[in-house]
């Protein structure tokens, strides 16, 4: 089973580990028990939290207010809650 999400009701919460500043916004697969995620936004002011939420509620394919940032704000291991997604977290490392 992955560590890197669990299912809890209609919630998933997702395990990451965000590398803001990148190229492009991509999946880069598995990073210990996180998925690693890299933004093209750079950390300041919140844009990389805000890019990181909207990437998550356009793939899970919910709004925005579905999707919050639970832990680390301020750091790249971050914890994720989406809410009322049929989607499969798995695809995320198709």
């Amino acid at each position: 089973m992955a560590k890197w999400y669990r299912r809890t009701g209609d919630s998933i919460i997702l395990t990451l580990h965000v590398q803001p500043g990148a190229k492009q916004t991509s999946i880069a697969g598995l990073h210990g028990d996180a998925l690693k995620i890299r933004l093209a936004a750079p950390p300041i002011e919140g844009r990389a939290n805000e890019a990181l939420l909207r990437f998550v509620a356009d793939f899970f394919k919910v709004t925005l207010r579905e999707v919050e940032l639970k832990q680390g704000g301020q750091s790249r291991h971050k914890r994720v809650e989406v809410r009322g997604s049929t989607i499969d977290p798995e695809c995320l490392l198709d």
